[in-house]
């Protein structure tokens, strides 16, 4: 398996472990797609983490605390860089 595919699965254990709204792990699907696209692109906390609270406003219609998605965008760039160092 390549190093990308390692990442993006890491990334998408980690979105739906989030579970922000307490619906289930399996019921994040697109929004966990929609973000590990965006780690992709971004490398900024708090860019990262208001297109997060974005996106699963968008899909839900509930507003997730800027905090909350900050941490996992934290979270998350923190896997990428590291896995990145690791190359």
């Amino acid at each position: 398996m390549n190093e990308v595919s390692q990442l993006n699965i890491e990334l998408v254990r980690m979105i739906k472990e989030w579970d922000p709204l307490s619906i289930g792990i399996d019921d994040y699907d697109t929004e966990a797609a929609d973000v590990v696209q965006l780690v992709h692109q971004l490398d900024d906390v708090a860019e990262l983490g208001k297109d997060i609270q974005a996106i699963y406003h968008f899909s839900y219609e509930e507003v997730i605390p800027l905090s909350k998605c900050e941490q996992l965008a934290t979270q998350l760039l923190t896997l990428k860089n590291t896995l990145s160092c690791e190359r």
